[in-house]
């Protein structure tokens, strides 16, 4: 292995130690600019006689994801300026930028320009599905003997972070609607969990080792559905069967079938509109409570952007009413959240690398596993702007970021074999 994929490896593998001692939140920063330094050092030391597989590269598809998330950096000063937040509530966001928005472009940029293999990745992900299932008959016994669903907070809250939820090691969470259990295992709050287990889920697919593929298979449906989240278990079914039908669009019979398929759903249009407004409704009802806190968290912050900071945003998050039970305006959507806080231009700022990022793997999936693998995740990161903040989740889902940017090398021919 190479020095960056055993540091990968390892911070992988280790996961839960990571998780127990609260440190989870703070490793990606560390590792991934760490990681970031080093590419630039190894960049600028090369010399020309390197290999060009083994060079040390940003390609084009990355500076378009850095291009974004130094918009949102730009966005964030404008909005601290302009409501006169002063330059050190101005640092401090600007240090969780570093640790949030930042991440959405080192990661790709790792993954292209240092020799990782995503063989590592999708191994290592199933490594850490084995500790899951040891570990699932304690999460299910503290459960059934009522232990405290909370262990501890750990000391390392005192560096900083969004809140003790992300340095607190809980056993299970008792879902405030149903009165049900719901497992978030080494995640924040239980939606992520179901996340993180869909991107695994997609790496365990890719494990060349049967054994291996099954256990991560296995595991990662298992947290899906002991997250207890519609959108996981949604994701989980349909994202990887939309992604091979994506990938071979010029295939004739994918072709034909596709055109089928849209002359039979013109015959019954009615009748799947009809389902799907059922579909929705059923859906809504599930958690009902929690669609309307999302809801009312969307309007709110869609019309206090609209009337007050339609440009540059706000620049730092706040507390809704007790009409949300106080949650961030914004929160459970990038998209309402970026409007609020960063304003137009933050929405764009994230748009266009994921739009780009589509449409470039929708071609080269055409040909290439590696670009149909990173298409999914894409997928699968645009359902979920829709339910989480990209920003405050990055620390979780940088391995799929890493994939993506090896992927993006692979489109200029320079990918690792």
């Amino acid at each position: 292995m190479t020095p960056e994929e055993s540091l990968i490896r390892f911070c992988l593998i280790y996961t839960w130690p990571f998780y127990f001692i609260g440190a989870l939140y703070l490793l990606a920063p560390i590792v991934g600019w760490t990681l970031f330094i080093f590419l630039i050092a190894r960049m600028y030391v090369q010399t020309p006689d390197r290999p060009p597989h083994r060079r040390a590269i940003i390609p084009i598809g990355v500076w378009v994801w850095i291009a974004g998330m130094l918009t949102m950096e730009l966005a964030l000063i404008i909005a601290h300026v302009d409501f006169s937040l002063g330059i050190p509530m101005m640092v401090k966001s600007s240090i969780g930028w570093a640790k949030g928005w930042a991440l959405l472009a080192i990661f790709p940029a790792i993954g292209a320009g240092l020799q990782i293999r995503p063989a590592v990745i999708y191994r290592a992900t199933c490594v850490i599905s084995l500790h899951v299932l040891i570990l699932m008959p304690l999460l299910f016994f503290a459960y059934v003997a009522h232990l405290p669903s909370q262990l501890y907070v750990s000391p390392l809250q005192i560096v900083g972070g969004p809140g003790p939820e992300f340095f607190s090691v809980t056993l299970y969470n008792i879902d405030a609607t149903t009165g049900g259990p719901r497992w978030r295992f080494f995640t924040p709050w239980a939606p992520a969990a179901g996340f993180v287990a869909n991107i695994y889920f997609i790496f365990s697919l890719q494990e060349k080792n049967k054994a291996w593929r099954w256990i991560g298979i296995i595991g990662w449906t298992l947290v899906a559905i002991l997250s207890k989240s519609r959108l996981a278990l949604i994701v989980l079914i349909f994202s990887w069967p939309i992604t091979l039908v994506l990938s071979n669009m010029r295939r004739p019979a994918v072709a034909f079938s596709g055109a089928g398929a849209i002359a039979f759903a013109g015959l019954v249009g009615n009748v799947v509109m009809e389902a799907y407004s059922s579909a929705m409704e059923t859906f809504t009802a599930a958690r009902p409570e929690s669609s309307r806190v999302r809801a009312t968290l969307g309007r709110i912050a869609v019309n206090r952007w609209q009337s007050e900071a339609p440009i540059w945003g706000h620049g730092i998050v706040e507390r809704g009413p007790h009409l949300v039970e106080y949650m961030p305006i914004g929160s459970h959507h990038s998209w309402y959240g970026l409007l609020y806080v960063k304003g137009a231009v933050g929405f764009a700022a994230l748009a266009i690398p994921l739009i780009y990022s589509l449409i470039c793997f929708l071609e080269k999936s055409q040909n290439s596993s590696l670009s149909r693998v990173a298409l999914c995740i894409i997928m699968i990161l645009i359902f979920y702007t829709f339910a989480e903040n990209l920003e405050i989740l990055s620390y979780l889902i940088w391995p799929s970021l890493v994939i993506v940017g090896a992927a993006i090398r692979e489109s200029r021919k320079t990918s690792l074999q």
